[in-house]
């Protein structure tokens, strides 16, 4: 192992971590950064587009220009201010190990492996480190003696304590389950004591068997009894969902975040929630991001653009289709979901079509957000208006991008960044409802 060398380093970025996040240069503190000249090669294919790779691609291009200000690249320049590094981009890739020969293919990914190798042969006195989302490109880095690490910005350090929204609390004097049942809602330190509660999170009070749903007001100060509530033909079937459907309904919350594993019924709670409410809002919007097999652009699946992009919104419709067939045809409310689809005042529409949109009055809807990145999170919520209450729902642990992870997607981030915000509420769904099948799926397979 090589001996590590104290003081600064040299940190030589692959283009996975430019088009996850393209001001990640900025973020390395007094270190020096390296940017082989692939790089820019990669990002250059990738600068045409709607897509967010294409987005970071063009703005960390429009970043390095302006860092650039008449500057040789090739030689080492300032990341502004005293307290940053420098920056360069690597031209050569002619390094005495060559990646291409070790590896037997030529690759993008091989000559940035040799644009790294060959600044760790030049330059003695500094650790030189490859940063990469891509995992498979750390390991090849490592069997060359190349140290790597995955880009750690934004990554939530333990999942498995991420913040579930609920809590259970035993021992309740039976008094204050009956007073709460009665009153509607009585002070935190009367139930919790000394202890205090995070903002908005929810509650399973027990007092032997007998037990209270309850909900932390941060506007009021109080607990509150939280009721089992239908909404749109949709009966809660468990605590959390109970949970989830009061988060979304509380018109003082505006943002929502629902967090499990499949068949615990998020989108289907998400949506139903949303239409009971349907008249505080102008449109109700359920977006996902499309995330392609094989991480293949969907130009190469056949037919027209609507006919692409139909086996990754069917599943939403599932969900529509399965709240609109708690009612009979003839019934006011299944003549009003078909007639919300027909005037627009619903869409499902893949996440990058809104891309852009000033979202102002409506209920969004976002499905599958656990591939999204924390920069793909923070942009929709930024784009939020008057009136306006996002849902994120998602399993960050059933990722289907390649340089995701359960710590590093936007879910994840979410969840730990805005815990305890008088605006945020979340939800952990534990209890899989689709059916006994998919439960048995879940737990034993």
């Amino acid at each position: 192992m090589a001996r590590t060398k104290k003081g600064k380093k040299i940190f030589v970025l692959d283009t996975s971590v430019i088009i996850y996040e393209h001001n990640s240069i900025m973020n390395f503190d007094e270190h020096d950064v390296g940017i082989p000249i692939t790089v820019l090669e990669e990002l250059d294919n990738f600068k045409k587009g709607n897509d967010t790779k294409n987005f970071e691609a063009r703005e960390f291009i429009r970043l390095i220009n302006k860092l650039a200000d008449g500057k040789m690249l090739h030689e080492w320049n300032s990341l502004n201010g005293n307290s940053k590094g420098k920056f360069k981009v690597l031209m050569s890739t002619n390094s005495s190990v060559d990646a291409n020969k070790v590896f037997a293919e030529e690759k993008p990914d091989h000559r940035i492996l040799n644009a790294a190798l060959q600044l760790q042969e030049e330059i003695k006195d500094k650790n030189v480190i490859l940063i990469s989302k891509d995992i498979n490109l750390r390991l090849k880095a490592k069997s060359l003696g190349l140290p790597a690490e995955d880009y750690s910005t934004g990554k939530v350090k333990n999942v498995n304590s991420l913040y579930s929204g609920k809590m259970v609390s035993d021992g309740i004097s039976p008094d204050m389950i009956n007073e709460l049942y009665s009153t509607g809602a009585c002070a935190p330190e009367e139930i919790l004591g000394e202890e205090r509660p995070k903002k908005n999170a929810y509650y399973i009070l027990k007092s032997g068997r007998k037990s209270i749903l309850a909900h932390f007001n941060p506007f009021s100060d109080s607990i509150e009894h939280v009721e089992k509530r239908s909404v749109y033909g949709i009966k809660p079937r468990n605590a959390e969902q109970t949970f989830a459907i009061n988060a979304i309904l509380n018109p003082e919350i505006k943002l929502v975040t629902m967090q499990g594993i499949a068949g615990t019924g998020k989108t289907l709670i998400a949506l139903a929630a949303a239409l009971e409410q349907k008249r505080n809002f102008k449109q109700i919007y359920l977006a996902r991001p499309i995330v392609p097999l094989s991480n293949k652009d969907i130009g190469y699946l056949p037919g027209d653009i609507k006919s692409k992009l139909n086996p990754y919104m069917e599943p939403l419709w599932d969900n529509l289709k399965f709240i609109q067939n708690q009612y009979n045809e003839t019934d006011k409310e299944f003549i009003k979901l078909t007639e919300m689809v027909n005037q627009e005042k619903l869409v499902i529409t893949p996440l990058a079509y809104i891309r852009g949109r000033s979202l102002s009055n409506i209920i969004f809807i976002v499905d599958e957000a656990q591939n999204l990145t924390p920069h793909e999170v923070k942009t929709i919520i930024t784009r939020a208006g008057e009136n306006t209450k996002i849902i994120f729902t998602g399993d960050i642990y059933q990722i289907d991008t390649p340089y995701l992870d359960s710590q590093s997607n936007g879910l994840s981030y979410l969840i730990d960044r805005v815990k305890n915000h008088d605006l945020y509420a979340h939800i952990t769904l534990e209890k899989g409802e689709r059916s006994e099948l998919a439960n048995l799926a879940n737990e034993l397979l």
